[in-house]
C-alpha cells in the first residue's frame, strides 16, 4: 500500500469503525426478495388444497424466468396462441430480475451477456430480432448497438493501494507468477482457436480427454498443470465464484475451464471479451421477452402440483393474494421451474441431490460514487482478495461525464459453508447487517462509501444458481434431466449445469419447438 494512501485509510479508520453501528442502523432501505415466504407454503404444506375452478389452454408454462420466456415467446411465433405462463415472483425473470428509484435502474441478479459466439445461434437470431444486432460487416461479423456494449473502462482491479485496469492481476508479480498466468493464458486461447468449449454447453467438443476433466475440481486440475501461485489461484478462483457460486475447490474443471474458453463471440465494432449490459443488466432482456407476452403472465401463482392425467397435464396452482386454487388443463405443459423444486410437484419425478449457491446481492444508492485512488471507475469493480465479487456501476452506461449520484450492485457467493447452512443463516441476518457486511468489503477501496449511501436494498437468493459440481455436468443425473416426457416438458438452465441467459434462452427456444412438433 503507498504511503499517501495508508495516510487516507487511516485517517478515515476511527470515524468509520466508531460510527458504524450507528450509521448502519440510519441507513434506509429493505430486504425485497427473493418471494421465500410464499415458496416456503408450498414446502410446508401438508396436504394439497382442492382447486375450485378448471381453466383450460392449449400449453401451461410454470416458470416466467428467461427459458419459460423464451419458450412462450418461441410458441407464439410458431403461431400457437393459446398458452399461459405463471411464476411465483410479482415480476418475471428469475435471477434476471431488475428494479429500479429515482437515481438509476438496477440489476437484482444477471447483469451481462458476452459477446455470443458463433455456436448460439438461438441468442444471435433473437439479438438481431430486438435490435442489438444492427447489421454485419464484410466478413460476416455482427454490428452491435453502440449503447449495450460495455463502455470503457470495462473492469477495474484494487490491489497495492490503489485501481488498476483489468482484473488479472499484473503489477508487482515475481517472475514464476507471471510464467504461470502466461502458460494459463495460452491453454484458454488453445481452446478458444479449437472451439473446444462453447455456448450452449452440449455444442461443446465431446473429446473423452475433455470430458474427463469434468470429474476434477478446478483446483486439482490447476495442481496437475502445477500452477499454485496465489495471484493465478485467486483470479480463478474469483471466476468460479462470480459465474458459478462456487469456489475453486468446489467447481468442476471442465466448468472453471469453459467460463474463460467460450468466450469466444466477435464483434464488428467491439474487441473480444466486450460484454453486452444495460443499467438494469438482464433486465433489459427481460423487458423484451415480456412486452408481448404481458397478457398471458400470472405472477403470484404458486405451482402446487403437477400431473398427466389420461393424456393431458393437470396444473394445480394457488394464488398468493386471496389462497385460491385454480386447476389448469392443458395439451402440454412446460416445467421451466428450478429441479429442486420442480421435484417437489411432480409424482415420480427423479429426486436429485444438487447443489444451488446462496448469494446476496445488495443494491447501494449514492450521492455520488466517492473517488478512489488509481484509475478511473469502471463498470465492474473488484478487490484483490476482498471476501465479495466487488460491484457493478449501474450508472457507467450514462453518456454523461459530470459526476453524479449512481447505484452500486454490491455481490457475494456465499460458499463458505455447506449451501443448506448458509441458507438458514441468512434467513438471521438483518437488514442492518447486510448492509454493513457489504460495506466492510468495500473498505479497503473506499473507507468513507457509508457517508455517500442514501438507501441500501438486499436480494437474498437462497438458491442463486445451481453449481456444477465435479461429475454433474457429463455425469447420469444431469443426462436424466434432459430426457423429456410429453406432454410434460422441461427447460430450465439447470438442465445444463450452468446459470447462463445463453443457456436458459436456448433451452427454451429448443423445447419449445419440441412442444410445437409434438401437438402437431
Amino acid at each position: 500500500m503507498k504511503r499517501r494512501r495508508f495516510l487516507q485509510a487511516t485517517a478515515a479508520a476511527p470515524a468509520l469503525l466508531t460510527g458504524a453501528c450507528t450509521r448502519q442502523q440510519t441507513i434506509p432501505g429493505s430486504i425485497v426478495g427473493a418471494a421465500a415466504s410464499i415458496g416456503h407454503r408450498l414446502r410446508d404444506l401438508k396436504a394439497l388444497p382442492a382447486p375450485t375452478r378448471t381453466v383450460k389452454t392449449d400449453v401451461l408454462i410454470a416458470g416466467a424466468g428467461i427459458a419459460g420466456l423464451a419458450a412462450a415467446r418461441q410458441l407464439q411465433r410458431q403461431g400457437l396462441e393459446d398458452f399461459l405462463i405463471l411464476d411465483l415472483e410479482s415480476q418475471a425473470g428469475g435471477n434476471s430480475a431488475s428494479g429500479s428509484n429515482r437515481v438509476s435502474a438496477y440489476p437484482w441478479g444477471a447483469h451481462y451477456v458476452p459477446l455470443p459466439g458463433r455456436d448460439c445461434h438461438e441468442v444471435l437470431a433473437f439479438f438481431e430480432e430486438i435490435g442489438l444486432i444492427q447489421g454485419h460487416d464484410a466478413a460476416g461479423r455482427p454490428i452491435y448497438d453502440e449503447l449495450a456494449l460495455c463502455h470503457d473502462p470495462h473492469e477495474r482491479l484494487f490491489i497495492h493501494g490503489q485501481w488498476e485496469n483489468g482484473l488479472q492481476p499484473l503489477t508487482g508479480l515475481t517472475p514464476r507468477e507471471r510464467e504461470e498466468f502466461a502458460a494459463f493464458d495460452a491453454a484458454i486461447h488453445h481452446w478458444q482457436e479449437k472451439r473446444a468449449f462453447t455456448l450452449p454447453l452440449d455444442r461443446s467438443s465431446r473429446d473423452p480427454d475433455l470430458l474427463a476433466l469434468d470429474r476434477l475440481t478446478m483446483e486439482a486440475w490447476m495442481h496437475q498443470q502445477g500452477w499454485t501461485t496465489a495471484p493465478l489461484r485467486w483470479y480463478v478462483d474469483y471466476a468460479c465464484r462470480d459465474d458459478f457460486g462456487g469456489s475453486l475447490g468446489q467447481v468442476s474443471a471442465w466448468a472453471g475451464i469453459h467460463y474463460f474458453a467460450s468466450r469466444s463471440g466477435e464483434a464488428a465494432n467491439a474487441t473480444r471479451g466486450t460484454v453486452l449490459t444495460w443499467p438494469e443488466g438482464n433486465g433489459y432482456l427481460v423487458k423484451q421477452l415480456v412486452s408481448p407476452l404481458s397478457s398471458r403472465l400470472r405472477t403470484g401463482s404458486i405451482v402446487l402440483h403437477m400431473q398427466v392425467a389420461q393424456g393431458r397435464t393437470l396444473t394445480d396452482v394457488m394464488q398468493a393474494a386471496t389462497g385460491e386454487v385454480i386447476r389448469y388443463e392443458s395439451r402440454a405443459a412446460l416445467c421451466a421451474l428450478p429441479r429442486f423444486i420442480a421435484q417437489r410437484l411432480i409424482p415420480g419425478l427423479q429426486p436429485l441431490a444438487l447443489n444451488y449457491a446462496p448469494w446476496v446481492v445488495t443494491n447501494l444508492t449514492l450521492d455520488e460514487l466517492p473517488p478512489s485512488p488509481g484509475v478511473l471507475p469502471a463498470w465492474d469493480s473488484v478487490i484483490y482478495q476482498g471476501p465479495s465479487l466487488g460491484y457493478i456501476n449501474a450508472t457507467h452506461q450514462a453518456l454523461t461525464a459530470v459526476p453524479q449520484a449512481t447505484v452500486i450492485t454490491h455481490y457475494e457467493a456465499l460458499c463458505d459453508l455447506p449451501p443448506a447452512q448458509t441458507r438458514q443463516w441468512m434467513q438471521q441476518q438483518t437488514h442492518a447487517q447486510w448492509t454493513q457486511r457489504a460495506l466492510t468489503s468495500l473498505q479497503a477501496a473506499h473507507p468513507d462509501l457509508a457517508r455517500h449511501v442514501q438507501q441500501a436494498d438486499v436480494w437474498l437468493w437462497g438458491h442463486g444458481m445451481i453449481r456444477p459440481d465435479p461429475g454433474f455436468i457429463w455425469g447420469p443425473d444431469r443426462a436424466a434431466m434432459l430426457q423429456q416426457t410429453p406432454p410434460l416438458f422441461y427447460a430450465h438452465s439447470d438442465m445444463s449445469g450452468m446459470s447462463l441467459f445463453e443457456e436458459a434462452y436456448t433451452r427454451g427456444v429448443l423445447t419449445a419447438q419440441a412442444i410445437r412438433q409434438w401437438l402437431a
